[in-house]
C-alpha cells in the first residue's frame, strides 16, 4: 500500500523537511483584507476599520502587508502576484475583496463576495481558486445602506439578494497555480461568460512589491521593468531576480505601489505614479496615470477579453527565477497543470484511503484545501509600530497608553495558519492550535511550527502568557496547546510512522511556563477554582465575562476550571511520555497529577471545605457568582461552559506505576493520605476495559447526568451536533439583576441579536465545531476505559441505547451531514439560499463557515473560516477509518501512552 511520503507530494514535503528544497517558499501567503486592521491603524483613538477603509485601501500603500484576490507571494511577501479585474461597469477596479466593516453590518464585520477554495497542496505545488464576478456594477452603496438599515433580528443583506447575479450575468475566474520547481510557478486564469449576453472583460493579473521602502530613510527601492515586448523582470535587493513572462497581452502597465496623498491628504505626491494609477487609467481614462517608460513597483498584464455567452478563455503566465523560459508555453504548461493535478489527487487519496461517497471525499478534500489557502505571512513589530516610522509622522500621544502597549516585545514576520484571510487575517491563539490538528493529517512539520512559533520568545510574553490576537494580544483564550502537541505527536506517529520526541520536549518546556501564568494569574484566591474571563465563548454569559461582574466580585467560571484540569492532564501525558525514555520528567508529571487532583476535588467540592460547580440536584457544572459581601449565587445557565468539564479525560494503561516508580510512588502517597480527594473525582477504585486507569473530572454517575441533558433534542443535541447553549432557554431564558440592571442568557440558534464582542459571532445556541470535536474525543476516552458497561439513551429519551463510542460517532456524523448532500440533493450549509443548492456551477462548492444554526445547520458568521470548521476532515478521515472499516474503536498502541 502507497504511504503518504511515497507520492509525489509527499516526496516535496520531505524534501522541504530535510532542507533540499524550499517547496513552501512562495505560496498564498498573501491576507485578503489587510485594511482595517489593527497593525496597520496610527489613530489616536484605536478604530482600525476607519483608519484605513476599502475605499482607502486602493490609494494607500500598506506599511505591514499586502492584501489581493486569488493572491501568492514569497514568504516574506516581498514579491506578490494577485488577480485584478473591470468589468467596464464598476466605479472601482477590483483589486481586493469587498466586506462590511463592524458598524456597516448588522451583524458584525462580513465579505460581501463569493469565492471559493478549490484546491491545493501542503507544498502549493497546485493551487485553484474561483472568483465569481457580476458583469454589472458592484453594488458597493446597496450592501453598506441595506445593513446598516437592517436591526440585529433581521437577516444580512447578502450579495445574491441585490440580484446582481440574475440570469446569471457573472464571469467565473478559475486561477491555477503550478509550481515546475520551488521557485518557478505556471499561472493559468481561465474565464467563463456565464451569462446569456456577449461581454468585455479587461483582466488585470498583477505584480507588484510590498512597500518596505517608504518607511526607512536609508531603504533601497526595488524594480520592476519591461525587457522585450512580454516579459517583466523584478529585482529587489533581497530577493533573486524573477521575471513574469507573458503571453498575448493588449499592453503591460506600471505604477508605484504608493501611497497617492494628492488624494487622500491633499499634499504633493512623491510621483506622479501612485498606488491607484491602474484604477484611475481603466475608470477615469486618465492615461498618464501610468509610467510610459514601463517601470515601477507595480505592474499589471492587460488582457481586453470578449466572450460569447457561454464563452471561456484562457490566459497563461510564468513567473520564474529563471531566464529564458518562454518556451514553457508551447511545450510544457498544459501537461505540468495536468500532471499537478493527478499528484494532488493521489496524495489525497492516500491521506484518506478509504471507500468514502465521492460528496463526502469532496467535502473533506475542500475543507483541508480551504486550510491551506489561509495561510498568511503576518508582519507586525509591536514595538515599531507604537513608535512609529521615521519616515512617518510621529503617532499620537494616546497609542503609548493603548492598545498592545504590554506587548513591545512581540515582533512577529512568519507564515501563520489564519482562521479567515479577510474576516480574521491575523493569528488566533486557540483557533492556531486547532488548525494543527488538520494540517497533521497533511502536513505535521507545518502544523508542529505553528505550536511552536506561540511559544517563542518574540511571542510569548517574559511571564509566560501566549498572545491572543492582534485586538489584543492579553485576551485569554483557552489554554490548548498543551493537548495540540499531544495529538500532533500521536498523529504523525500513527500517520507518518514517526516519533518526534524533539518537538513535543521544547513543546513542554514552554508551556510549563504558561500553565505557571495560568496559576498565578487566574486563580485570585489559591482555591483552585479559576477565572479567565470569556475564554474564546464571546457572548455565552449574561454578561460581559471579560469584565468585573456588575456588582464587583468574582465569577467562578466551570470552563475556566474544566480548561486547567484538561490542561493538568495533556501536560501530565506528555510528561509520560517523555519520561519513557528520560526518567527525569517522572517528577513533572507527579506535578501534574497533584494538581489535577487539587482542581478536581475544589471544582467537584469533594471534601466539602469550599463550595464547588457541581450541582447535583441539576446534574451539571455551573458558574459561583461571588458577590464582594462573600455571598454566593449559582448561575444556572445550561450552557457549553457546563460541558466543558467533561474534556478533562486521559486514560493510561495500567502497567504505567510499573513503568514509572517515581510517578507511582507519589501516586501512592496520594491514595493513602488524599483518599477523600480521590474517592470521587473519576473512577480510580477499579479498572477498565484492558485494566486502563482513568483520571477524569467526572465519574459514570456524573457523566451519565450530564449526557441526559447534552443529548436530549429539545435541549443540547441538534440535528448537527450540539449546541452552545441549551434549547430549554428558549422558553426559559436565564436571568439575573445586578446593581439595578437585568442580565438575561436566552437560545439564539442562528446570529447574535446582542452586541457582545461587536455581535459577529455567537455562542448562545449555534454549533462551534472546535468544542464540539473536543466533546467527541472526550466520549472516545471514556468509551476507552468503560467500554460497554456505561450506555446512555441516544438521543435521550428515544429508548435506543449506546455505549460511548457510538454517541461520539453519532455526533460526528450530525456534524459531517452539515456539508453534505441529503435525499433531496441539498446541503443543511447553505439553508434557503437556492442559488448553493440548485446551480450546477454553485452547489458543490463548499464554504466552511465560523458557525451553523442551532436547529437547521445552515452556515453564519464568517464563510470561508477553514480554519476550525477544517476539524471536519479528521471526523471525515475517523469515520472512514472505524465505520467504513471496522476497525475497533478501543485501538491503543501496545506500550504507548493514552489514545490513538
Amino acid at each position: 500500500m502507497s504511504t503518504i511520503e511515497s507520492t509525489a507530494e509527499g516526496k516535496r514535503l520531505v524534501e522541504a523537511r530535510l532542507g533540499q528544497n524550499d517547496w513552501r517558499q512562495w505560496g498564498p501567503y498573501l491576507s485578503e483584507r489587510q485594511w482595517g486592521t489593527v497593525r496597520e491603524d496610527y489613530s489616536a483613538d484605536g478604530d482600525a476599520w476607519n483608519y484605513i477603509s476599502h475605499d482607502d485601501a486602493r490609494s494607500r500603500a500598506y506599511r505591514w502587508g499586502e492584501d489581493g484576490i486569488a493572491g501568492i507571494s514569497d514568504s516574506k511577501q516581498q514579491l506578490c502576484f494577485a488577480l485584478a479585474m473591470w468589468n467596464g461597469q464598476d466605479a472601482i477596479l477590483k483589486e481586493r475583496l469587498f466586506g462590511l466593516t463592524s458598524t456597516q453590518g448588522n451583524h458584525g464585520e462580513d465579505v460581501k463576495e463569493y469565492y471559493f477554495y478549490v484546491d491545493n497542496t501542503p507544498t502549493h505545488s497546485y493551487m485553484k481558486y474561483l472568483y465569481k464576478y457580476p458583469q454589472k456594477a458592484f453594488p458597493y452603496e446597496e450592501l453598506v445602506k441595506t445593513n446598516q438599515e437592517r436591526n440585529r433580528h433581521q437577516f444580512e443583506y447578502e450579495l445574491l439578494d441585490t440580484a446582481i447575479f440574475d440570469e446569471d450575468r457573472y464571469y467565473d475566474i478559475f486561477v491555477e497555480y503550478a509550481k515546475s520547481s520551488p521557485d518557478e510557478i505556471l499561472i493559468r486564469f481561465q474565464i467563463a461568460n456565464r451569462g446569456p449576453d456577449a461581454t468585455v472583460l479587461h483582466l488585470l493579473p498583477t505584480l507588484w512589491f510590498r512597500n518596505s521602502w517608504s518607511w526607512e530613510r536609508e531603504s533601497t527601492k526595488p524594480l520592476l521593468e519591461l525587457t522585450g515586448n512580454d516579459t517583466i523582470k523584478a529585482s529587489h535587493p533581497d530577493l533573486k531576480a524573477y521575471w513574469l513572462y507573458c503571453e498575448g497581452q493588449d499592453e503591460i502597465l506600471f505604477t508605484e505601489n504608493e501611497t497617492n496623498n494628492e488624494k487622500l491628504f491633499a499634499t504633493a505626491n512623491d510621483s506622479p505614479f501612485v498606488k491607484d494609477g491602474f484604477h484611475s487609467y481603466f475608470t477615469q481614462k486618465q492615461q498618464s496615470a501610468v509610467n510610459p517608460q514601463k517601470r515601477g513597483t507595480k505592474a499589471a498584464v492587460h488582457h481586453k477579453l470578449s466572450l460569447a455567452p457561454g464563452e471561456t478563455k484562457t490566459v497563461r503566465l510564468v513567473l520564474s527565477s529563471k531566464q529564458g523560459r518562454e518556451a514553457l508555453f508551447d511545450r510544457e504548461f498544459d501537461r505540468l497543470f495536468s500532471q499537478r493535478k493527478e499528484e494532488a489527487d493521489t496524495f489525497y487519496q492516500v491521506v484518506t484511503p478509504y471507500p468514502l461517497s465521492d460528496d463526502m471525499r469532496s467535502v473533506q478534500r475542500q475543507a483541508l484545501v480551504g486550510l491551506l489557502w489561509n495561510k498568511q505571512c503576518y508582519h507586525y513589530n509591536v514595538k515599531r509600530w507604537l513608535q512609529g516610522d521615521p519616515q512617518e509622522p510621529k503617532p499620537p500621544q494616546e497609542r503609548q497608553m493603548g492598545r498592545n502597549r504590554h506587548w513591545p516585545y512581540l515582533d512577529a514576520y512568519e507564515i501563520f495558519s489564519m482562521p479567515d484571510k479577510w474576516e480574521y487575517p491575523w493569528f488566533a491563539a486557540w483557533d492556531l492550535a486547532f488548525h494543527t490538528i488538520s494540517l497533521a493529517m497533511i502536513d505535521p512539520d507545518f502544523a508542529k511550527s505553528q505550536l511552536l512559533l506561540m511559544t517563542r520568545e518574540w511571542y510569548m510574553s517574559p511571564d509566560g502568557q501566549i498572545p491572543a490576537y492582534e485586538w489584543n494580544f492579553s485576551d485569554v483564550n483557552p489554554p490548548v496547546q498543551a493537548w495540540a502537541a499531544m495529538r500532533i505527536y500521536q498523529m504523525e506517529r500513527e500517520m507518518y510512522g514517526r516519533e518526534d520526541r524533539v518537538f513535543l520536549e521544547k513543546m513542554f518546556q514552554k508551556l510549563i511556563i504558561n500553565f505557571t501564568w495560568w496559576v498565578n494569574r487566574k486563580d485570585k484566591d489559591g482555591r483552585n477554582i479559576f477565572e479567565g474571563g470569556f475564554l474564546g465563548l464571546d457572548n455565552i454569559g449574561a454578561f460581559n465575562r471579560s469584565l468585573e461582574p456588575p456588582e464587583g466580585g468574582v465569577l467562578a467560571q466551570p470552563d475556566a476550571t474544566a480548561w486547567m484540569g484538561m490542561y493538568c492532564l495533556n501536560c501530565l501525558q506528555i510528561a509520560l511520555e517523555l519520561a519513557s525514555q528520560n526518567h527525569a520528567y517522572e517528577n513533572l508529571a507527579t506535578k501534574f497529577f497533584e494538581h489535577f487532583v487539587y482542581i478536581a476535588d475544589a471544582i467537584n467540592n469533594v471534601t466539602g471545605e469550599q463550595e464547588g460547580l457541581w450541582d447535583e440536584e441539576h446534574g451539571f457544572y455551573y458558574g459561583l457568582l461571588i458577590h464582594p459581601d462573600g455571598s454566593r449565587q449559582k448561575m444556572y445557565e445550561d450552557s457549553m461552559t457546563g460541558l466543558i468539564p467533561l474534556f478533562v479525560i486521559a486514560t493510561n494503561s495500567s502497567d504505567i506505576c510499573n513503568r514509572f516508580p517515581g510517578y507511582r510512588e507519589r501516586f501512592q502517597w496520594f491514595v493513602e493520605k488524599r483518599r477523600s480527594m480521590l474517592c470521587s473525582i473519576a473512577d480510580l477504585e477499579k479498572l477498565g476495559v484492558e485494566k486502563r486507569l482513568l483520571l477524569a473530572f467526572t465519574d459514570s454517575r456524573k457523566l451519565t447526568k450530564i449526557l441526559e441533558k447534552m443529548l436530549d433534542e429539545e435541549q443540547f443535541y441538534s440535528p448537527y451536533g450540539i449546541r452552545s447553549v441549551s434549547k430549554r432557554h428558549l422558553k426559559q431564558p436565564f436571568t439575573i439583576y445586578l446593581a439595578g440592571k437585568k442580565y438575561t442568557l436566552d437560545y439564539e440558534p442562528a446570529e447574535s441579536t446582542i452586541e457582545l464582542f461587536g455581535g459577529n459571532s455567537n455562542w448562545r445556541g449555534p454549533i462551534w465545531f472546535p468544542v464540539n470535536f473536543l466533546l467527541i474525543e472526550s466520549l472516545q476516552k471514556f468509551h476507552y476505559y468503560y467500554g460497554e458497561s456505561v450506555q446512555v439513551e441516544c438521543p435521550a429519551g428515544s429508548g435506543v441505547k449506546k455505549n460511548l463510542w457510538d454517541v461520539a460517532s453519532d455526533i460526528a456524523e450530525r456534524l459531517i451531514s452539515i456539508f453534505l448532500k441529503d435525499s433531496t440533493g441539498r446541503r443543511p450549509v447553505y439553508g434557503g439560499i437556492e442559488k448553493f443548492q440548485n446551480d450546477p456551477y454553485w452547489k458543490d462548492y463548499i464554504l466552511f463557515h465560523e458557525y451553523f444554526h442551532g436547529d437547521n445547520g445552515a452556515g453564519l458568521g464568517a464563510s470561508n473560516q477553514t480554519g476550525w470548521t477544517s476539524l471536519v476532515a479528521k471526523m471525515i478521515q475517523q469515520y472512514g477509518k472505524y465505520k467504513l472499516q471496522h476497525v475497533p474503536a478501543a485501538v491503543i498502541e501496545k506500550g504507548k501512552i493514552g489514545h490513538v
